[in-house]
């Protein structure tokens, strides 16, 4: 019989100020709440992520990253101007 695996990882992010820590974390949060666990120090990003499911954990990973990409992004996009 095998155990249940379990799949567990953080995930920094480092943003140039707090401001941009506290937008991207306000922006994803909606998205990851009950999904990923986040916390801000200064302008660190810290998201821990856990499932039973290495697809379900992958999905998880992947909406995270591609999701912080488009708030990077328009961060960058609203400083330009």
């Amino acid at each position: 019989m095998f155990d249940k695996m379990k799949i567990d990882a953080e995930i920094k992010m480092e943003y140039k100020n707090s401001k941009d820590a506290d937008i991207s974390l306000k922006s994803l949060d909606v998205e990851n709440k009950g999904y990923v666990k986040s916390n801000k120090e200064n302008n660190i990003l810290t998201f821990k992520l856990e499932s039973d499911s290495l697809s379900t954990f992958l999905a998880t990973a992947d909406d995270l990253i591609f999701s912080e990409i488009l708030v990077e992004k328009i961060i960058e996009s609203a400083s330009s101007k």
